[in-house]
C-alpha cells in the first residue's frame, strides 16, 4: 500500500484519482473507483440540473459507502449554470470532497469550505496553484501540457511542471496529464507529488459510461493522435484526432472566428461520440496518454495492476539500482 499526504488527508486508500469529464463522470465509473479505493468524482454539470446532481449522487451512494467526490467545473459560457446552485446541492448531499477547476476557485473555496468540504483545485501552471493554495484549497491537481482538455497557454510538459509546483506549494499534489500506470505513478511521486490523477485510462474501463468502441478507439490509438483545437484563441484544448477536430483547427488557422466552428465544437456532437460510438460525430477529449493504453479492464483490476506493480517498481526494479556501500 502506498500512502502520500494525499492518501491520509483526503481519506482514500490509493493515491490515485479520477478526474471529473464531461459526459463520463456518472455514478457507474465513480462507484467503481471509489469501490477500487481510489477517489472518483461525479462531474457535475454532466448533470442538467442541481436536482439532478442530487439524484446521481443518490445513486452512486446506492453502489459504494466509501468515499467520492463532485468535480465542479467553471467556465466562460453565454448563457452560465446556475453554479451556486450546484454547489448547494454538493452541499446539501453531504459530499465531502470537491475538484474545482477553470476560473479562480476564490467563489468555490468561501462556499466549500465553512460546509468542511475539502477542495482539491486543477491548475495547468504554478502561479495559478500558488493563487489556489493562497485562497484556501486542500489540494491541488498540476495538468501537464500532455493532458486532454485544457491544458492551458504555457506548455509546460509534467516532467517539469510537477517538480516546479512541488518546490513552490506546501499543500498535497495530484499529478495530471499522461498517466495510465504504475510507472507513471511511480514517476509522479519521485517527482514530488502526492498521487495521479487518471482521465482517458479511466475512460478505457468496463464500467466506463461510453460506447464499446470509442473505448477501442482509444486503446488503438497512439500517442500522436490528438489535437489541440482553439490555439489561436488562446484557449487551447486537447482533444482526439479526427476529422472534426482536424477541420477545426485548419480552420482557425486560417483565420476563422469561434463563431465559424461552433456547430462543429458543440458539446451536443460530442455527447453522441459516448452514445453513439462513432468517433468522427463530433469533438471528444482524449489525452496523449492514450499510446500507453492497450486494454479496456474493470476499474478494480487497473487500480489494483497500477498500486501492485508500483510496488514491485519501487521494491525491485529502483531498490536494486542502489549500490551496497563497501
Amino acid at each position: 500500500m502506498l500512502r502520500t499526504r494525499f492518501t491520509e488527508e483526503f481519506g482514500v486508500e490509493h493515491p490515485i484519482v479520477q478526474g471529473g469529464m464531461q459526459w463520463v463522470g456518472r455514478a457507474e465509473l465513480v462507484a467503481a473507483v471509489a469501490e477500487a479505493g481510489a477517489l472518483g468524482m461525479i462531474t457535475a454539470l454532466t448533470q442538467p440540473t442541481p436536482e439532478d446532481l442530487a439524484k446521481e449522487i443518490a445513486r452512486c451512494r446506492e453502489m459504494t459507502d466509501k468515499p467520492f467526490g463532485v468535480n465542479l467545473t467553471i467556465l466562460p459560457t453565454i448563457t452560465p449554470p446556475p453554479y451556486a446552485e450546484y454547489r448547494q446541492a454538493i452541499i446539501e448531499s453531504g459530499i465531502g470532497i470537491v475538484e474545482t477547476a477553470g476560473s479562480n476557485p476564490a467563489e468555490q473555496v468561501a462556499a466549500f469550505k465553512p460546509a468542511g468540504v475539502r477542495v482539491l483545485h486543477k491548475c495547468t501552471s504554478v502561479r495559478h496553484a500558488l493563487k489556489a493554495q493562497q485562497l484556501g484549497v486542500d489540494a491541488v491537481s498540476i495538468d501537464g501540457f500532455e493532458c486532454a482538455g485544457h491544458p492551458g497557454e504555457d506548455d509546460i510538459p509534467g516532467l517539469v511542471l510537477i517538480p516546479r509546483a512541488a518546490d513552490e506549494l506546501s499543500i498535497p499534489i495530484i499529478a495530471s496529464g499522461g498517466f495510465a500506470d504504475a510507472r507513471g505513478l511511480v514517476a509522479a511521486l519521485a517527482l514530488g507529488a502526492d498521487g495521479i490523477n487518471m482521465g482517458t485510462r479511466f475512460m478505457c474501463t468496463t464500467e466506463s459510461p461510453i460506447h464499446d468502441a470509442v473505448k477501442k478507439r482509444i486503446a488503438e490509438a497512439s500517442e500522436l493522435e490528438t489535437e489541440l483545437i482553439f490555439r489561436p484563441l488562446r484557449n487551447t484544448a486537447r482533444v482526439a484526432s479526427n476529422s472534426v477536430s482536424r477541420e477545426v483547427v485548419a480552420k482557425l488557422a486560417d483565420g476563422a472566428a469561434f463563431d465559424d466552428v461552433r456547430e462543429l465544437v458543440a458539446g451536443a456532437r460530442g455527447r453522441q461520440v459516448y452514445e453513439q460510438g462513432d468517433p468522427e460525430l463530433g469533438i471528444w477529449s482524449a489525452g496523449m496518454v492514450q499510446g500507453l493504453i492497450t486494454d479496456v479492464p474493470p476499474v478494480g483490476e487497473l487500480v489494483e495492476r497500477i498500486v501492485r506493480e508500483a510496488a514491485e517498481l519501487i521494491r525491485g526494479r529502483l531498490g536494486g539500482l542502489l549500490g551496497v556501500a563497501d
